[in-house]
């Protein structure tokens, strides 16, 4: 069968499946269970419509459980068992493996790196992207050019970004852009480098500011939109300039826009998995937490040390996610 073939069935046949559910539901509901007739019609409609939205809910909280709930206590089960050993419990034995690991601690702390730098960065060139481009005739195109990366899948933008750093032997032609700009001021031997131990690291994040900065402009564009133009000529009146404006007087009105962008781009950078893995493998100290996981579980065949790991990146997420959830709510009120 061709994929083609199969991603169209498949689509009808969930499309299907859900219909056929919520229609059947609700006719078993209406005529078996609390039938809209007899002495207790009204009580059975009032029954009955307090029990229909959870007909809707219960297979979005099915599909929760399998796939989100049933995971975690999984993970945590195996992080604290020997899978070897016929799962015997063994406490926190690989959490003390794990950390004693010069791998680990060399990914924990790329990963703080990435923490430091990537929100920070995408955030500030969407702000100021944002900023520049709105007042311009062709502001627009100018947001569409920056925004396009987001349509690439990570993988992809590190293909696109690993042919720039690409590296050919010394007396080659260079078909990476950063080589042939270094070869065209210098005579020296071409550099390799994403085998530069540290500055590598920063070469892997530009990737992600890429992609990101894309999703800070769009977000923090309407936040900047938002803002009442008659606070800003207000402060055009009282003789402000446009940076004591744009300091002053608009980045407060949208600190806590500002705030959700960084969060949201500090979890993504916490699960950072794929620009590593297509450009480095971990290799030549880029290891992070996520690479981590994937190489205890999938090459080393070490469940308990692997799941371990994810369980460190998880409780180091669900506090971000638990704050931007509730500032959320609260600006929503």
């Amino acid at each position: 069968m061709s994929p083609v073939l199969q991603a169209f069935l498949t689509i009808v046949v969930g499309v299907g499946l859900c219909v056929g559910y919520f229609y059947s539901s609700n006719l078993v509901l209406d005529k078996f269970i609390f039938p809209a007739r007899g002495p207790n019609a009204g009580r059975n409609i009032n029954l009955a419509n307090a029990i229909r939205p959870w007909l809707f809910l219960l297979p979005a909280f099915a599909a929760l459980a399998l796939y989100l709930a049933y995971p975690v206590i999984e993970s945590l089960r195996l992080s604290l068992t020997d899978r070897d050993n016929g799962g015997v419990f063994v406490g926190l034995d690989n959490y003390r493996q794990m950390l004693a690991e010069p791998k680990f601690i060399e990914a924990l702390k790329n990963n703080m790196l990435w923490l430091l730098v990537v929100p920070a960065l995408s955030t500030a060139f969407g702000l100021l992207i944002a900023q520049l481009t709105d007042r311009l005739w062709w502001g627009s195109l100018a947001k569409s050019l920056i925004f396009m990366p987001m349509a690439i899948s990570f993988v992809g933008a590190s293909v696109i970004w690993k042919l720039v750093y690409d590296a050919r032997p010394e007396g080659t032609e260079q078909i990476g852009a950063l080589n042939a700009l270094y070869t065209f001021f210098t005579d020296n031997p071409p550099e390799i480098w994403l085998t530069v131990p540290f500055w590598n690291n920063f070469l892997l994040m530009i990737v992600l500011v890429w992609i990101q900065t894309g999703f800070a402009m769009v977000i923090l564009s309407a936040a900047l939109r938002g803002i009442p133009e008659e606070t800003v000529e207000a402060a055009i009146v009282d003789g402000a300039n446009p940076v004591h404006i744009f300091f002053k007087i608009k980045i407060p009105q949208i600190t806590s826009t500002i705030v959700v962008v960084w969060t949201t781009i500090t979890i993504t950078v916490l699960k950072v998995f794929d620009i590593v893995f297509a450009m480095t493998n971990g290799q030549w100290e880029t290891q992070v937490l996520a690479n981590y996981m994937f190489d205890k579980l999938f090459r080393a065949n070490d469940w308990g040390v692997g799941s371990a790991a994810a369980m460190v990146i998880m409780f180091l997420v669900t506090p971000i996610l638990i704050w931007n959830v509730i500032n959320a709510r609260r600006e929503f009120r």
